[in-house]
């Protein structure tokens, strides 16, 4: 059975370039870059090349801005400790109530430590207002960490705006913008974000890989204590074979901007305008056009998410409900909830996210499957009480 994949914002397929690029790190490149014998500076030539082609990616005014991580957790994490620790005197942090876990449960945590978190609200359509930020923004404020697009709903916040508001306030802001690299150009010479996350997953690179921007200048502490790699702000022996394949996924990820842009989003509007069409009661969660190209998070009245999704993967089709790292949990979607919707439209929501690999027979088969799937649940589902 032919797969169909429509979960691309819980991990993308990595490009056959990159898979190809990442075998000499393991079969014959395989020293530690650290050393200073010959074979070891070999080996650091390729983690130096895998940082140019992430900072060009971003438009990063520097290489040696680029911190190499383990994923965009860690680099969300890395980011959040780091721009507090060195302002230990400021315990104000500000974000919102639709975030990755990554940043939702760090800012948990600095909260336990005493810390003060402004969460600020989305609108129904889960776009955030910037002067919110301006408005919260104290001389006691650390941080303001802030997503460019929304794991879920795939909704762009105005990023541009809220750092050009951070800067004029003097407070550093970190922007998760793991699903918005290869979706959205980002050129940080032009944008003064203080920090910004990446996940290589995200964009065809392998798993188990990320990064961390941080712009010079920018107060920093460092999280793990160790050796001096990564100019002594990420301690840890570098990952090179994924570091390789996270360079490599990065220059392709800027060749193809366009095609996503275009290509990629044609496919999305065409799949959103037919199912549309062909379910009653279906509606799009989040801003129509406020979104990266490729996700669509849709409510279906009198239908189980959770159920659609066995459905759909008995036919070959995988999509997903929202968040990965949620998956099984028993608490609804906070980001819906945080646009206002019932646990009854949430448990209704089915994610579909596409990626340059995503062809037409891909949305010719959730077509022919889902309005089937929804038509069939509907009518086995139970009455409803008046």
């Amino acid at each position: 059975m032919p797969l169909h994949y429509f979960d691309n914002n819980a991990t993308t397929q990595p490009a056959p370039e990159v898979v190809e690029a990442m075998q000499p790190s393991y079969a014959t490149r395989w020293g530690n870059p650290s050393s200073l014998h010959q074979f070891g500076r070999e080996v650091a030539t390729d983690l130096d090349a895998a940082r140019q082609a992430v900072a060009t990616l971003i438009g990063a005014p520097r290489a040696s801005s680029v911190i190499f991580t383990s994923s965009g957790t860690e680099a969300d994490n890395l980011a959040l400790f780091g721009l507090c620790a060195a302002q230990p005197t400021k315990r104000h942090l500000v974000t919102s109530t639709v975030e990755h876990a990554a940043v939702r449960n760090y800012c948990a945590l600095l909260e336990e430590q005493g810390y003060t978190i402004t969460r600020l609200p989305v609108a129904a359509d889960g776009t955030l207002d910037p002067q919110q930020v301006a408005d919260v923004c104290t001389p006691e404020t650390a941080c303001v960490s802030l997503m460019w697009a929304n794991n879920e709903t795939g909704v762009l916040f105005p990023i541009e705006q809220i750092a050009a508001i951070c800067e004029e306030r003097g407070v550093p802001f970190h922007c998760d913008a793991v699903q918005a690299i290869g979706k959205v150009s980002i050129d940080l010479c032009r944008h003064p974000i203080a920090a910004l996350s990446l996940s290589g997953h995200k964009f065809h690179a392998p798993k188990g890989v990320g990064a961390l921007y941080l712009r010079p200048g920018t107060p920093f502490r460092p999280m793990f204590r160790g050796g001096g790699q990564e100019q002594g702000r990420r301690a840890g022996t570098e990952n090179v074979a994924q570091i390789v394949g996270l360079g490599v996924a990065a220059t392709l990820a800027r060749t193809h901007l366009s095609t996503v842009d275009t290509a990629v989003r044609a496919l999305r509007d065409r799949m959103e305008h037919a199912l549309l069409t062909r379910i009653p009661d279906m509606a799009i969660n989040g801003h129509r056009t406020l979104r990266v190209a490729n996700t669509t998070s849709v409510r279906m009245e009198g239908v189980d998410g959770e159920g659609m999704i066995l459905a759909l993967s008995e036919g070959g089709i995988a999509a997903s409900t929202g968040s990965a790292c949620a998956a099984g949990s028993i608490e609804p979607s906070h980001v819906l909830r945080a646009m206002g919707f019932s646990n009854a439209e949430i448990r209704g929501t089915l994610r579909l996210s596409i990626s340059r690999y995503t062809t037409n027979s891909d949305i010719d088969a959730l077509l022919e499957q889902l309005p089937a799937i929804v038509a069939t649940r509907r009518r086995l589902a139970p009455p409803r009480r008046s």
